[in-house]
């Protein structure tokens, strides 16, 4: 492969809640990196992670938290950073689901498109959701609010047209070289990842109320001497003590259950055992606050 055929480029997926993004980037890197849950505003942070083909080039995806309105400092945060990326990137990736009906957050997304000069490519997901022939329908419907590069039915979560969604996206990238080593799959660090993984298990859980307001540190990570073992301290930090009891369940149920998940996780992603300790803090109103948000690990660039 010549460096002069290689293409390379950024990549940013867009959506409202809850569409689908990160289980489509988790199939089209081909391993679990950004969580997922069926609970709305699960990635906060923008998340980079890397697909590499060495005969046609590389993707760098970028995994942006939904776009919607903000009611808080954090959901702010959120969308500051959703609508920011869309002028970085070289493709747009705007996933919605299969429906005849486009409403206000998809029209606000639809505007902040209007601003930017970015190709965008339309991928309808959920399509195992609904009939073949309606899937027509739903692509006559999008096409007139947008003028798309190009519209792909998908199932991120079955894994159809995950293919022409890699191969549309590299019709719109310049050539150019590679960012990362071609092993690389995310620009992650590992403590990261963890936390990330135990405020998914925490969000599978838990129920509706608590997850929104959980953020998790990981306190201390560190390889025992024999390299047989990782042992991991974490909190779970949430907003109110009512909410510290549900988390750490009867008789410490829950928490173990969310630690037991968890570890599993890990140690396929450490490739190595764990011993994991949690434990669940309380501080009040942290999505307000903007020191503790930036100390959970939401920093915004400059």
């Amino acid at each position: 492969m010549t460096a002069a055929n290689f293409k390379s480029g950024f990549v940013t997926i867009i959506g409202r809640p809850n569409v689908g993004k990160s289980t489509l980037m988790n199939r089209l890197i081909g391993q679990k990196i950004a969580i997922t849950s069926n609970k709305p505003q699960t990635t906060r942070n923008r998340i980079q992670t890397v697909y590499t083909d060495m005969e046609k080039g590389q993707i760098v995806f970028l995994d942006t938290p939904g776009i919607h309105k903000a009611k808080n400092k954090l959901g702010e945060y959120m969308v500051n950073v959703a609508e920011k990326t869309l002028n970085e990137v070289d493709v747009i990736l705007w996933l919605v689901e299969p429906s005849n009906f486009i409403g206000a957050g998809e029209q606000h997304i639809a505007e902040q498109l209007r601003k930017v000069n970015t190709p965008v490519i339309l991928i309808i997901n959920k399509v195992d959701t609904v009939k073949k022939e309606q899937v027509l329908e739903y692509i006559d419907t999008y096409r007139k609010i947008y003028d798309f590069a190009e519209i792909i039915p998908t199932s991120a979560l079955r894994g159809e047209n995950v293919d022409d969604v890699i191969d549309s996206i590299f019709k719109y990238l310049p050539y150019g070289p590679q960012f990362y080593d071609e092993d690389t799959i995310t620009d992650q660090p590992e403590r990261a990842i963890c936390a990330e993984i135990i405020r998914e298990k925490a969000l599978h859980a838990l129920n509706d109320e608590v997850p929104h307001g959980i953020a998790v540190a990981i306190d201390r990570m560190k390889e025992r001497k024999s390299g047989d073992m990782i042992d991991i301290d974490a909190t779970i930090v949430c907003e109110r003590d009512s909410h510290k009891g549900i988390i750490i369940g009867k008789q410490g149920a829950m928490l173990k259950k969310i630690g037991t998940n968890a570890r599993y996780e890990m140690e396929r992603l450490l490739d190595t055992k764990v011993n994991l300790k949690l434990w669940v803090k309380v501080k009040k109103d942290w999505r307000d606050s903007d020191f503790l948000i930036k100390n959970f690990g939401y920093h915004e660039e400059d």
